[in-house]
């Protein structure tokens, strides 16, 4: 009959912390079954996997490749032995599995480990094999969205095609960061790329929702494009968030204008002035 290992055994023979345990469950390297009241029951096939998958997670293995390794190696594995006749290495780019003296191959990785079995404290432990690999250097830290941002800034006056691209890095960075597409807007409004402007302007509000400022710069495109109706929406979109957006009132006004409703017109150029105290007459 194959022998079962309970939480406690595993806690005691692997010296898995549970929460450990619960975690290499969730993702899916063993299935324990359910012994008496509903216990997790582990084999000897399972504290192997939990074991390989703990090390290779904690050697930075990417999940992809930890996950092959240990669908070879539990169906490779036999379903019962004895600890201290189990290894594990790498030999190369292989990861060799020896069983008292007879070797055969588990896929993972360019990681050398081994497990190696104590009987006499029912241990099982990690030891690595060959020298030390040397440390990594740190990868360096990415920049964030107002990094970006404050680079783009900076780089509108000098060079604008470098200045979109860092204004476009700081969305990658944080899509949510409404400043860097309204900044990004204008400026590839003000260069004569309207078509992506309002790519841009239309990306960002389907992303972040609706901004008074990114939909009174979406009106201002569309006005100077000639397409006053759409216009007139983004602005009264932009007011509806902001009604104290002067701007919003004036050019709304004008638009109004153009659209032959003077009543509509003469209304938000009050406002604008109520606003403004007067303003531009």
């Amino acid at each position: 009959m194959t022998q079962a290992y309970g939480v406690n055994d595993v806690e005691k023979l692997l010296r898995l912390p549970r929460s450990t345990l619960r975690a290499l469950i969730a993702a899916g390297f063993v299935t324990p079954s359910r012994g008496p009241r509903g216990a997790w029951q582990f084999t000897f096939q399972d504290l192997i996997v939990l074991r390989t998958a703990q090390a290779l997670a904690n050697a930075s293995v990417p999940q992809r490749r930890i996950t092959k390794a240990v669908r070879e190696l539990r169906r490779k594995l036999p379903a019962t032995m004895p600890l201290s006749g189990l290894a594990i290495g790498a030999v190369g780019d292989r990861v060799v599995v020896r069983e008292r003296g007879a070797r055969w191959q588990a896929e993972t990785g360019q990681y050398v480990l081994e497990f190696d079995g104590d009987p006499d404290d029912g241990t099982l432990s990690v030891i690595a094999h060959g020298s030390p690999a040397p440390p990594a250097a740190p990868a360096p830290r990415a920049k964030g969205a107002r990094e970006w941002f404050d680079d783009a800034a900076a780089l509108e006056r000098t060079d604008a095609g470098a200045a979109a691209a860092a204004y476009r890095k700081a969305i990658a960075a944080d899509p949510s960061f409404v400043d860097a597409p309204i900044n990004l807007g204008r400026l590839l409004h003000e260069t004569g790329r309207h078509a992506d402007a309002e790519r841009v302007y239309r990306d960002a509000l389907e992303r972040s929702g609706s901004d008074s400022v990114l939909l009174f710069n979406l009106g201002v495109l569309l006005d100077d494009l000639g397409r006053a109706p759409e216009a007139r929406e983004a602005y009264e979109a932009a007011l509806r968030i902001d009604p104290a957006l002067a701007d919003g009132h004036y050019n709304l006004a004008l638009v109004y204008e153009a659209l032959a409703k003077p009543r509509e017109a003469l209304r938000h150029m009050a406002r604008y002035r109520a606003l403004t105290g007067g303003g531009r007459g």
